[in-house]
Parts: structure tokens; sequence; C-alpha cells
């Protein structure tokens, strides 16, 4: 049998009045997924355990079968896996964002894009070096990783601040966002030092000339100890492999045991390598019987409320991915498909929500689909009558359970 696992990152969204009442997923083109529900098993998963922040952190631990409420300690330490970082035990990493501030040195300072224009590869490394080495000490490390996401390591740390994700205060003042609690003085002055530093640098003179966004700050947040998980093989006895093009998920699956499978043009955005992702993923089912693929642009677009961009990503991931697995993965013998967004990003919002999302899954085994006859949306899914809650149940109905609980 082989499993795969297909995740479109915030594809869920609200009925909006941008789309006419209706959400991108009832409004995109998507053949592949509504044949995935219609045929085989529709209903919600409820990914985010109440207390939680609705991040792609706590909801990817979900749908891998771990339950985030004994394993998730912040997204920093997650995404150090994904880049080799070790962690001592009374290390903390914090996620490290690249980010634009409006009217930056103002008491009316917002937060005016959290990616920073989306900054390429190449400039925000250069940025991040340059911090490190004006500011890097034996107790703050700053680490490069991909476009705007990177990481800073606080050795030896008693305590942390309370920290707020960029991405849930676009356009809002960021007064009373900044870093508060323990710890909060030196964060925040790390990150004035930062910004002072980020003022007259290279790289944002060019892209002023440019007319792109400056990176004029960084912002920390999502901070956290070294996690321990359980082998994903040993949980469910199969090998098993990860494509992501976000550090946050090469992390999450360096952590549980899985191979991560890099592919050339990942890009993390609406410009992504779609098809190279899923020729990856069939690649890979050759030698291994469980493949994760995430795709982030439906969430990039939800974040920016791009409802056209958001419609595109999803469509894209239907027919790049979606459409050349289940065409393709018969040739493996029995399988089973999962498709599913891991929380919802709203449009109108341009930030996560804690609502249950949309899941479908196929089996090659007629007598394991329950044949919902509905498309995949929002609201199909709900008509389903079908929630899997708390949603780290779902993988191991999945792999172990899923003829007894969908051929009942």
């Amino acid at each position: 049998m082989k499993y795969v696992v297909l995740l479109g990152d915030g594809m869920a969204d609200y009925p909006t009045d941008k789309l006419g009442g209706k959400t991108p997923l009832q409004c995109a083109f998507t053949p592949y997924l509504d044949q995935i529900a219609a045929e085989g098993t529709l209903g919600l998963v409820d990914t985010i355990p109440k207390g939680l922040n609705p991040g792609s952190d706590v909801a990817t631990l979900s749908v891998l079968g771990y339950d985030p409420l004994q394993t998730y300690t912040g997204r920093g330490p997650l995404e150090a896996a994904s880049l080799g970082i070790s962690l001592g035990p009374n290390d903390i990493a914090y996620r490290c964002n690249l980010v634009t501030i409006g009217e930056k040195d103002s008491p009316q300072a917002f937060m005016e894009d959290f990616t920073a224009g989306h900054i390429s590869i190449p400039e925000a490394r250069e940025i991040i070096l340059d911090i490190n080495k004006a500011l890097g000490s034996s107790q703050f490390q700053f680490y490069p990783g991909v476009g705007y996401r990177h990481l800073c390591v606080c050795r030896n740390a008693s305590s942390s601040p309370e920290t707020t994700p960029p991405h849930d205060i676009t356009g809002k003042e960021i007064a009373s966002y900044l870093p508060h609690g323990d710890f909060a003085e030196e964060i925040n002055s790390l990150t004035k030092k930062a910004g002072e530093i980020l003022t007259n640098h290279p790289v944002n003179a060019r892209r002023k000339e440019q007319g792109k966004k400056q990176a004029n700050s960084i912002w920390l947040w999502g901070q956290g100890r070294r996690p321990q998980l359980a082998s994903f093989s040993q949980k469910y006895n199969l090998q098993g492999g990860m494509i992501s093009a976000v550090d946050l998920l090469k992390g999450i699956g360096t952590l549980a045991g899985l191979k991560i499978l890099p592919v050339e043009g990942a890009t993390g955005y609406i410009d992504t390598n779609y098809e190279g992702k899923a020729k990856m993923a069939l690649d890979a089912l050759n030698f291994m019987d469980f493949v994760f693929l995430h795709l982030e642009a439906p969430d990039e677009m939800g974040h920016e409320g791009n409802a056209a961009g958001k419609i595109q990503a999803i469509e894209l991931f239907d027919e790049k991915i979606v459409g050349l697995i289940l065409n393709n993965i018969g040739v493996f013998g029995d399988y089973r498909i999962l498709v599913l967004s891991d929380h919802p990003t709203p449009l109108d919002l341009k930030t996560h929500v804690s609502d249950p999302s949309p899941f479908a899954v196929l089996s090659s085994e007629k007598s394991e689909n329950k044949v919902s006859g509905l498309p995949f949306n929002e609201i199909a899914a709900k008509e389903s009558s079908i929630l899997i809650s708390p949603g780290y149940l779902l993988m191991e109905k999945f792999i172990r359970n899923w003829r007894a609980f969908a051929g009942q």
C-alpha cells in the first residue's frame, strides 16, 4: 500500500464578498480534488487544539499524527532542525522575519509587509549574514533561511518574552505587539540594533532604486526549545519522505525522521515548481511507501488578501500536483491519497484561524470509500457530517484503520 498526503496550506477560507459570497475552493476549477472528494470520503479535520495558535507548525504536527499539546514547543526550533542547527537543552530558537515597517521610528509605525516584498533568497542571505557579523555573539546567532524566513538562536536562555506572528498584524500599528514580558528588553534592543544596520544596507539601497519594498527591520517570534518527536517510521512502520519549500515543514519532517526530498525551483510562493513536486513524489514512491507533499502558495495568497491569486494557487495545486499524482499512482498498486487544508487563511482576515478544514481520502480499494458525491470545499465537507477531532487522530485512521473507519 502506498500513502500520499497532499496538503494545500491555508486553502480553506470563509465565504467572502470578494467572491460573491463564496470561498476560493468553491470558485476554483478543481476537477481532481472534486473527484477525490466525490468518489472517496469527505469530511472536516480539527488540526488546532484549544489554547494553541492556529499556525502551520501546530497543524502539520496534527496532520502527521503527533498531538501538538504533547509535542509542540514553538516554531523556531522546528525550523532550526531543517537548517541543521543544533540546539542545547537551554537554547531558544526564534523565527526571524525580514519585514517592512511603515512609518518606521514614529509612534504610528505599522507592519507594512511581513515578507519585505518577498525579498529574494540571495538578498536576504546577504542581510542576515551582515546582521550576524555585526550582532552575533556567544549569546545570539543569526542563520539565513529561505526568502524572508530566517532564524535567531539565543543560547543558554532562562526565559523568553511573549511574541506575535507578524503575519497576524498586517496593516496594524506595531507598538502593542512588540515582545513583552521576560527577556523582552533584550529582544527589543536586538531588533532596534538590527534596524539601524538595515537603514543604510546596500541591499535596501538597491531595492529602493528598483522601487521595491525595503527589509528595514527584523521581527522575532515563534520561539521555543528543542522538541522531542517519536520517529514516524516507528509509529507507523513506514519509510517516508517530505516535500516542501518551507523550512518549517522540512524541520518537522527532519525531527520525525522523514527523508527530505528537495525540488529545484520550489520557492514557497505562487511561482513554485508544482510539477517538480508531483514528479518527485511519484519518483519517491519507487523506494518508499509514504510521501507528504506540502504547498505553501494558497496560504501566502490568503495572507495577501489576494482572491484571484488564491484561486490560481488552488487551481495549480489541483492540476499540476493532485491531477498528476492521481493519474499516475495506480502503477504502484494499492494506494490511499489524502488531500486537505491544514487550517483556513481567510482572505478577509489575512491570517490563520483555528476552524476545522476540509479533507478527503480516496482509496484504490472501493470498499474503503464512503462515496460522498460532493465536491471538495468547506461547505460540502460540513454537509458530510464527518469531523475528526482531535486532528492528530486522522493519520492513525488513514494508515491503520481506514477500512474500519470509512468502510463501516
